[in-house]
Order: structure tokens, then sequence, then C-alpha cells
């Protein structure tokens, strides 16, 4: 499978990142943390397993575009308009309903962060499965 910055998601691989982030440890790691690259290692990692080859910054980024989407037409159902609508809403109003609504905690330097060990994960892109990822 080819993999690129501009190429769009499938929706079998948008399905494979809306399992994983709907884990609740997902989800708590996610929630209000600013810096998560370690996270996004992570969920890239399980989506290798799953067949699906993207990397750390592509997840962070059909992350970020799907949580805007759904806030976007959230809001508009909330205003009344409810002509708008987006694929997978339904899915993505269960997990971010599900957002922990409690102050962050800090570290000793008062930065709010979640590292590859809290995660208890590895960096690497090697595939339990063996498919093989290139990521350009």
């Amino acid at each position: 499978m080819e993999s690129g910055a501009g190429k769009h998601w499938t929706e079998e691989e948008v399905k494979a990142l809306l399992s994983i982030w709907s884990e609740k440890n997902i989800r708590q790691q996610l929630h209000g943390t600013l810096r998560n690259k370690g996270i996004f290692i992570y969920i890239a990692k399980r989506l290798q397993e799953l067949g699906v080859c993207r990397d750390w910054k592509q997840c962070r980024a059909k992350y970020k575009n799907l949580k805007y989407e759904f806030r976007t037409v959230k809001y508009a159902h909330n205003s009344g308009d409810a002509t708008k609508t987006m694929k997978f809403f339904h899915d993505l109003d269960a997990i971010l309903q599900n957002e922990p609504v409690t102050q962050l905690t800090e570290d000793e330097n008062g930065r709010c962060s979640a590292t590859e060990r809290q995660l208890n994960i590895s960096t690497t892109t090697e595939n339990t499965k063996g498919v093989k990822c290139q990521f350009h």
C-alpha cells in the first residue's frame, strides 16, 4: 500500500483509527494533552498492525481534522441547522461525549504532556503482522 502525505484516508482506514481512538486509555491520553507525539506514534503502530500504513503525523492530522469537522457539524446542529452532516458523526459523538471534564494535571515543570513511557509503548515502526509500510 502506498503512503503519502496527500493520500486520502479510505473509509476502512478511518474506521480503524476510530476504533483505536475509542479505547478509554487512548481517549484519556488525548484529552487536553498538549504534547501528544508519543500517543500518535503508538496509534500509528496499532494501525500498522491492522494493515493501515500511516505515520504519526498523518494520524494526528486526521484526528485534528475529524475533531474539527465534528465540532463544526455539532455546532450547526445545536444552532438549529440539521442539514450539515459528516460521515462518522455518530461514532465521533460517542467518542467525544466521553471526554473527561476534569482539569489537566501538570508535571513538576508545569507542563501537561504524554510521554512514550507513560503510554508504555515503543516507537519502532515494525509491523507484527508482516505488512511493510514505507513513509516518504
